[in-house]
């Protein structure tokens, strides 16, 4: 049973941990807040509930079962918050308007009188014989305690029910993100089993007025429900915040992963190899990838076939290729012949000045300028999708030698 206590406060505590950052950040926001009172009274509760806990709580303050007004008071904060919540959720933007003041300072009023009338009837009853599982339905026909144990339970419900109608229909809003609907629905299942913990030591109670002993159903149902639906609860509030991050993370090193042919052929145009940091984060390892590639693209430039791309964006769309991987190929295609032709150009000012004498310089006779100025702007801008098709050297080869044949033989498209 320990065990179960400790669970779902590991979890809250991993969820609080999560959303502190930007609750920090944004301390303005009520919508943060509510969720930041929500997590730590989540905390609480399950911390002051567990057994030992319990048991510590009496033996410190030397007042028998003065844990139970406690842990009452703390699940109807809970409770408290779960409404702030869904009134923060539901007004988005409104926070300041008069109609949500309204309901903000309602629910804090109503939980509030809640609370201190669990402390007045606690003071008020007849309670000596510590209970450290079993106090509902031990007091359940004691004065007083059982007003007690009636009014918290009476909130706690009201207020689940609340938000797990609510929550239920939020998740079928059109528009969601979908590790936001995700998230949703582990907080409306986690609702709806919080109303089992509910159910189930109301009907302890009752079962305890009519002489009957359900107790089981306080000790061992009632605990584990709750236990779970606060689980349900904290990996709500996890997943969109963890589901979004893997997923950008995801795409971040796909990304990076993608673009590695590309950026190996630009290591024959720059004779080196992008620069690696072992401790850099995958967001600057990608943007030092495309950084490097982008640079050898504008080195490369002055090699760039004009009229071999517009050949080859025609032979890609002869062989069947969609038009934008047509681009993609007919890009890739003159990458390849200016990397070939950059190769040849440095064998030869190599072979030139070792046969005169003279190392090739800024001072050899420069080559002929191309009749159109090469249009690199899709190749910087579009390096992904060429990177893709060099992991296919058939279909450049294919696309090459088509587009290397004479023009008449080349299917025209429109």
């Amino acid at each position: 049973m320990h065990v179960s206590f400790w669970l779902p406060t590991v979890v809250l505590t991993a969820a609080l941990a999560i959303k502190l950052p930007s609750i920090l950040k944004l301390w303005r926001d009520p919508l943060l807040r509510a969720v930041g009172g929500l997590l730590v009274f989540a905390c609480a509760v399950f911390v002051f509930a567990a057994p030992s806990t319990i048991a510590w709580t009496n033996r410190v303050t030397g007042v028998p079962n003065i844990a139970a007004p406690w842990v009452y008071s703390l699940l109807t904060a809970l409770s408290a918050s779960w409404l702030l919540l869904i009134i923060a959720w539901r007004n988005g933007g409104t926070e300041r308007s008069a109609q949500t003041r309204r309901a903000t300072r309602w629910v804090v009023s109503v939980y509030a009188a809640v609370v201190v009338a669990l402390w007045v009837l606690f003071a008020l009853a007849d309670v000596p014989v510590e209970q450290i599982q079993d106090y509902d339905t031990y007091y359940a026909a004691t004065p007083f305690a059982r007003e007690g144990i009636l009014l918290y339970l009476l909130a706690h419900t009201v207020a689940c029910s609340v938000t797990a109608r609510l929550i239920w229909n939020w998740i079928r809003t059109d528009g969601l993100d979908a590790w936001l609907r995700w998230g949703l629905r582990f907080l409306g299942v986690g609702y709806a089993t919080n109303l089992l913990f509910g159910a189930a030591k109301l009907t302890a109670v009752v079962a305890r007025w009519t002489g009957h002993d359900l107790d089981w159903l306080n000790t061992n149902l009632a605990p584990s429900a709750a236990c779970i639906a606060a689980t349900l609860v904290a990996i709500g509030f996890i997943v969109p915040h963890a589901g979004q991050y893997l997923q950008e993370r995801w795409l971040v090193r796909r990304r990076h992963r993608s673009l590695k042919p590309l950026s190996r052929l630009m290591g024959d145009v720059t004779g080196g190899r992008e620069p690696f940091a072992l401790r850099a984060t995958p967001e600057m390892r990608l943007i030092r990838r495309e950084t490097f590639i982008r640079d050898a693209l504008l080195q490369l430039s002055r090699h760039l076939d004009e009229d071999l791309r517009g050949r080859a964006y025609e032979a890609a769309l002869a062989l069947g290729h969609d038009r934008g991987r047509a681009q993609a190929l007919a890009a890739a295609v003159t990458i390849v012949d200016a990397v070939d032709a950059g190769r040849r150009a440095a064998e030869t000012e190599g072979a030139a000045g070792s046969a005169s004498g003279v190392p090739a310089g800024p001072g050899a006779p420069s080559e002929p300028s191309k009749p159109s100025e090469p249009d690199t702007t899709y190749l910087l801008r579009e390096i992904q999708a060429v990177s893709e098709v060099l992991s296919r050297p058939d279909d450049i080869t294919a696309v090459r030698a088509r587009a290397a044949a004479p023009a008449e033989s080349v299917s025209t498209h429109d």
